[in-house]
């Protein structure tokens, strides 16, 4: 039953990591309705991430892999340090700061206090109503090319606030983007390769910790590496379709879905159908 508990989780978390409804706020909320009945915990979180910005990885190859050759050949004279690659890769580092330094230093209430389900609902609403004032508000006109160096603290800064379920990595920092001014597909591109850097460190922490203290974890090295297999092939169809809807679509069905899920588990807590811990 773990193991297809484990299975139905990393299900979950391929289907909604790259769409702005929160990854984190759908494993802690579906764990407890599973026969478990039990929080999945950060660990199990941070660990299936691997999988699915593994499926980041593998849509965006060429993109990555010429990011990272031509910042390193600039180094030598090969590229000039103006080169937009260059700027994108230097924007990825500035932007992975933020969450890096906030992750290691709020270990503790990351995985505690901040898995409260009644801030999890809280955010769902209040992070749903910012997307859709950034969205129906924002400029739109801006491209990658128009990427600074300030923006990209910017958005490094508005991915660091999804050590929150409920806000959403890839909501936040698209977020961010449409409030500056940049285009749907823009935003969504630069938040998916901002957030490689970040998600693979914390899931390799937090796979290294789980090798290290086994019986800490919810759910086995083996289960936990089924969900994350799971995550990758379900991630990168999802991330496929995104691509494609946001040069026509709006987020708006997101905002819709992210206000009724809070309203239900405020309901559900209220109820006591559900328990905040």
């Amino acid at each position: 039953m773990q193991l297809i508990e484990a299975i139905i989780l990393g299900l979950v978390q391929g289907l909604t990591e790259f769409l702005p409804i929160s990854s984190s706020a759908h494993l802690r909320i579906i764990g407890e309705f599973l026969p478990s009945a039990q929080d999945p915990g950060a660990t199990f979180t941070a660990i299936t991430q691997i999988g699915t910005e593994l499926a980041v990885l593998v849509y965006f190859w060429g993109r990555i892999t010429r990011i990272i050759g031509r910042w390193f050949r600039s180094f030598t004279g090969g590229v000039p340090k103006n080169d937009p690659d260059v700027r994108m890769g230097w924007i990825v580092i500035i932007g992975t700061l933020p969450i890096g330094v906030l992750g290691f230093l709020f270990q503790d209430v990351i995985r505690d206090t901040f898995r409260n389900l009644w801030l999890v609902a809280t955010v769902l609403i209040v992070f749903g109503l910012l997307l859709w004032a950034a969205d129906a508000f924002g400029r739109r006109t801006r491209t990658e090319k128009d990427l600074t160096y300030s923006h990209g603290l910017a958005l490094g800064v508005a991915q660091s606030l999804a050590l929150v379920p409920g806000v959403s990595r890839s909501g936040a920092t698209t977020t961010m983007g449409l409030a500056l001014g940049y285009t749907r597909p823009a935003a969504a591109e630069v938040a998916f390769l901002l957030a490689v850097p970040a998600v693979f460190g914390s899931g390799l922490y937090e796979l290294l910790q789980a090798i290290r203290e086994p019986g800490a974890a919810v759910f086995t090295l083996f289960e936990t590496a089924a969900a994350t297999i799971v995550a990758f092939g379900v991630g990168w169809a999802v991330i496929a379709y995104l691509m494609r809807y946001l040069k026509r679509g709006s987020f708006l069905p997101f905002v819709i879905y992210r206000l009724a899920l809070g309203v239900l588990l405020m309901v559900l807590l209220a109820t006591g159908v559900l328990q905040a811990f």
